[in-house]
């Protein structure tokens, strides 16, 4: 490679090589092609060495053509930032005032200004960088700058990071457990084919009579209107708002008893039947819906209630809605999602869509009171967790990107990487890597936004929760990134880490919320130890807790780390049973992502050492029921071993972890996968799979029962 396309590489945080963390990790050299390309993305050419030479001087003058950078993060404990000044302007007075966005006060800070020695002539007039040391203890928060100087006044944003992320009181000695669940997943007596808030409202009622004080929750935000059967939960159109999907219409304020009457049997074939029907309960619902809004409309005390809610979410929640009502005219006529929309309406705020959004105010106020409404459920169930006293309660996710055919992406276009989307590379559990078509963050417009749009995000999600799971938590400092098209290598991209990891442990505060990071996969050298500094909690799962990168025994409980929040799996891994027959061995090459029969074969073999090696472990550490020991060695071919999910849980609930979390899926016995990365509906039925119990019944299960038991006893 070319040095000064490297260099540039290096300056704009593209990597060059990189390792992957597959069973046989491999080293990958990034092709010239692939630098040029995301160098291109980042608004940096590079085409030939005439390109990149001029980028690279571009990158120089940077910092030197603004008095302040948009913004600056700093910590509490030395807050310290920069200008670029004249060199006249350090004969004459400086001033400098602070308004906090929390309060709305002005604050009086002392400061100190050191001028440094870097400094650059431009225009025939010399410049030098000074540093601004306020002395003043400040609040944590973010606060609107104003520097004046002799020359003029200038405005930045001021961030005051805590030194370390929120913990809730007594942390040190808190061991708790709870569980992990897809509340689409929750069957219920009443529900209509789905789980939705008030399944959760009921659920906190079984945490509570069980002890248990945390609910990890699938993401809930808001997916695509027109194409309801794209479910994951993972493709949101927004990350700033709820899917409506889980409103309980039952509970809306103007329902009435008749509005059942025509589809009573609709909701009763919903709720029998095996798999979620999205394509049914999401229309169904809507229709609904649409006659409850009209009838809000007539309630003076509801139409105040719903009109402060749009204000509080203001121009967010208008292109939400403006994004949903254009889709929902143009899909049928406009393949391609919203960049096939003629060309005025594909941005807001141009006079085509400020016309539309007068024009069809209504139908916006339907999707806007949809919001109101999912907003207005969940935080019943946020309150009900205060009464019932969970010490963490709602532990959210917030997805690590966003749909790039999605409401967030229209809304701004630039604030995302173009003809690309985040995925990763190979790892122990996805051997041929993923391309999840994510819209990811440009590194160099989302700071010079201020980091407004992250912080939202981050709000948005913490808001009510106890906890907040950082979905690929590595994110916050680089980011697997590929070309939208087909056969193109990806590589890293870097992000402003400290400046994330700050603007992270500021909104814990403010929020009162746990962060944890999900951290299951190429996990670069010395992360866990960075977020762990600062008091982000890991995730451990079962599976990857074992020695030799995954091929050795099984980590004894006092062998685990205590910053952790402990589950067997997650979502995209086989549950204890599947995993026990070798179900998604079989299933990974009846789809051909096991290439051949001899590959296929090998991990049978693997998984029958793996077998043996989570007898040994339940032996080794005695958490077999005491009245159902061990009857075997439970070779293939003999059955599933009975009390092993006992065992297993008993064996994670003595571990060191702080949190651990059971899953339903092990408990009842589930054999099936609620999720296979790398597979479409086509070939998975993934995000539909409903649990075999009732929650009516959790209580009155023998296996709920013995299961909650055995955590309770280490617990």
């Amino acid at each position: 490679m070319d040095e000064k396309l490297r260099e540039l590489a290096g300056r704009l945080g593209i990597a060059t090589e990189y390792t992957d963390s597959g069973l046989k990790a491999g080293n990958h050299l990034v092709d010239d092609e692939t630098i040029r390309f995301f160098a291109g993305v980042l608004g940096y050419k590079a085409g030939n060495n005439e390109e990149t030479e001029r980028s690279l001087r571009a990158l120089d003058n940077r910092r030197w053509q603004s008095v302040l950078e948009p913004v600056y993060v700093v910590e509490e404990k030395k807050k310290v930032f920069d200008a670029v000044l004249p060199v006249d302007d350090f004969e004459g007075d400086f001033g400098l005032k602070l308004v906090s966005r929390q309060t709305g006060s002005t604050e009086d800070v002392s400061f100190v200004v050191t001028v440094t020695a870097e400094s650059r002539t431009i225009a025939k007039k010399e410049y030098r960088k000074a540093e601004i040391e306020i002395t003043s203890a400040l609040a944590i928060g973010y606060y609107e700058a104003e520097l004046k100087t002799s020359s003029g006044t200038y405005k930045t944003l001021l961030a005051i990071a805590p030194e370390k992320c929120y913990l809730p009181k007594g942390w040190e000695r808190k061991k708790l457990w709870g569980y992990c669940i897809q509340l689409y997943s929750l069957r219920s007596r009443r529900n209509w084919g789905i789980g939705d808030f008030t399944d959760l409202y009921n659920f906190v009622d079984v945490c509570r009579h069980a002890g248990a004080d945390v609910i990890g929750l699938n993401p809930v935000n808001v997916l695509g209107h027109c194409f309801p059967e794209e479910a994951s939960p993972y493709m949101s159109i927004s990350r700033l708002f709820l899917n409506p999907i889980y409103i309980d219409v039952e509970a809306v304020p103007e329902f009435m008893p008749e509005d059942r009457y025509q589809i009573g049997a609709d909701i009763a074939d919903l709720n029998a039947a095996e798999m979620i029907d999205y394509g049914r309960v999401y229309p169904l619902k809507i229709k609904v819906l649409k006659t409850l809004y009209q009838r809000m409309k007539e309630d003076p005390d509801r139409m105040e209630e719903f009109e402060a809610f749009c204000r509080e979410k203001g121009e967010d929640l208008e292109r939400l809605a403006a994004f949903q009502a254009l889709y929902e005219d143009k899909w049928k006529d406009h393949w391609g999602g919203w960049r096939a929309w003629e060309k005025e309406y594909r941005k807001p705020g141009t006079a085509a869509v400020k016309k539309y959004c007068r024009e069809q105010a209504d139908r916006l106020g339907f999707f806007k009171f949809l919001q109101f409404e999912a907003d207005r459920q969940l935080k019943r169930v946020s309150e009900h967790v205060r009464e019932c006293g969970l010490q963490i309660g709602i532990y959210r996710d917030l997805p690590v990107g966003v749909g790039r055919d999605s409401a967030e992406v229209w809304s701004d276009e630039g604030l995302f990487l173009r003809d690309s989307g985040a995925g990763a590379p190979p790892d122990a559990f996805f051997p041929t890597g993923q391309k999840w078509n994510l819209g990811a963050f440009n590194p160099f417009e989302l700071k010079a936004q201020a980091y407004r749009p992250f912080i939202r995000i981050i709000r948005a999600a913490a808001q009510g929760a106890g906890a907040l799971r950082l979905d690929h938590v590595m994110s916050l400092m680089r980011l697997f990134v590929i070309p939208e098209a087909a056969g193109k290598p990806g590589t890293y991209l870097m992000y402003n880490f400290e400046d994330m990891l700050n603007i992270v442990a500021i909104e814990s505060h403010l929020n009162r919320c746990l962060i944890v990071g999900e951290s299951i996969g190429n996990v670069p050298d010395g992360f866990l130890d960075k977020i762990a500094a600062k008091n982000i909690m890991s995730m451990s799962v079962l599976w990857s807790e074992r020695w030799d990168a995954g091929w050795g025994d099984f980590k004894a409980p006092y062998q685990y780390p205590e910053n952790v929040v402990a589950s067997v799996g997650t979502h995209d891994m086989a549950p204890l049973k599947m995993w026990w027959f070798g179900y998604d061995i079989a299933l990974s090459r009846q789809l051909g992502i096991t290439a051949s029969d001899e590959e296929m074969r090998n991990n049978y073999h693997k998984r029958e050492a793996d077998r043996w090696k989570l007898l040994k472990a339940m032996d080794e550490n005695q958490v077999w029921p005491e009245d159902n020991r061990r009857h075997g060695d439970y070779l293939f071919g003999e059955g599933y071993p009975e009390g092993l999910e006992e065992a297993v849980h008993r064996f994670m609930a003595k571990s060191n972890a702080k949190i651990f979390l059971l899953q339903p899926e092990d408990i009842f016995q589930v054999d099936k996968q609620q999720n296979l990365p790398g597979t479409d509906r086509d070939k998975y039925p993934n995000w539909r799979r409903k649990l075999p119990v009732n929650l009516e019944d959790f209580e009155n299960s023998l296996a709920y029962y013995r299961n909650v038991s055995a955590v309770k006893r280490e617990r």
